[in-house]
């Protein structure tokens, strides 16, 4: 399959402060790719290097040499403008909640924003945000609501629903549900999980936590200290990991404990079981 998004031998470097201080390589001949409808797990400590590999994406960090192409397509010196156009394809969502969200906003204005730069009607938008809010899980009546009305893993459905209302082949998920409790995190993942397998859409899913990309990964890649150490299949690395470094990040991973495992499951079950009708849970009871 072809890749959607391919990087290859990246080099990001920031100047530091200081008389003839040399730049700081937080990237040093990074390759990578993504495929249409995949999740690639992107994991590493605090100062890996990883957050600037999305922000490289994006267009939010300086790339000092190597390539980044979206379906085919060089993006790593685009002009602003060319930028924004290329918005509608690769969307963000951000670490925190709190701060992503413009607290004098309703969260109709929110969604709408977008949609509004890129000419669709108010009407239409109105039916674009009460479509986005069915997605991820919220009511109609939020979209006259602000942000400080919800809670955290509420904002966080918020944030998505913002990040997919252009309808983006691909999504930069930096650390998205590091800011939220246990409980919401596994909520949050599931969301992310089923809007993939509703549309398409992909992810470079960013995080320090090797539990949460196996949760969410097709693959997986590891970096330290600038570098990919590791990359393969999702259940390899986070399970059989070869690397010295991923195996250090395996032995601190927390294990999910098989009651609370258990409760999960049966949980799901009964959520499932919900929206069935009568005659469907009979017949699954049945079986």
């Amino acid at each position: 399959m072809t890749a959607l998004l391919t990087i290859e031998d990246l080099v990001v470097s920031y100047p530091k402060k200081g008389f003839r201080a040399a730049p700081f390589r937080a990237l040093k001949g990074v390759s990578l790719d993504i495929r249409p409808g995949e999740t690639m797990g992107l994991v590493g400590e605090s100062g890996s290097g990883k957050t600037t590999l999305g922000r490289a994406v994006l267009g939010l960090a300086p790339v000092e040499s190597g390539s980044i192409r979206f379906d085919g397509r060089e993006i790593s010196g685009l002009s602003r403008r060319e930028r924004r156009a290329l918005s509608s394809d690769i969307q963000v969502v951000f670490q925190d909640p709190y701060s992503s969200l413009n607290p004098s906003m309703t969260i109709g204005s929110i969604l709408s924003e977008p949609l509004s730069a890129r000419g669709v009607s108010e009407s239409d938008a109105r039916g674009r945000v009460a479509e986005l809010l069915d997605d991820v899980g919220l009511p109609s009546d939020a979209a006259q609501r602000r942000a400080r009305d919800f809670s955290g893993g509420q904002r966080q459905r918020i944030a998505i629903a913002r990040a997919l209302a252009l309808e983006p082949r691909l999504v930069v998920c930096d650390e998205p549900v590091s800011a939220l409790d246990l409980t919401t995190q596994a909520r949050v993942l599931d969301l992310f999980i089923e809007i993939q397998e509703r549309t398409g859409v992909a992810y470079l899913f960013i995080s320090h936590d090797l539990s949460v990309v196996r949760h969410v990964s097709h693959r997986v890649a590891v970096m330290y200290h600038g570098e990919i150490v590791e990359v393969g299949n999702g259940d390899q690395v986070t399970a059989r990991p070869v690397h010295p470094y991923t195996q250090r990040l395996f032995m601190a991973a927390p294990v999910p404990h098989p009651r609370r495992q258990e409760v999960r499951r049966v949980e799901r079950r009964r959520l499932i079981d919900a929206q069935r009708t009568p005659s469907e849970t009979t017949s699954a009871a049945a079986l």
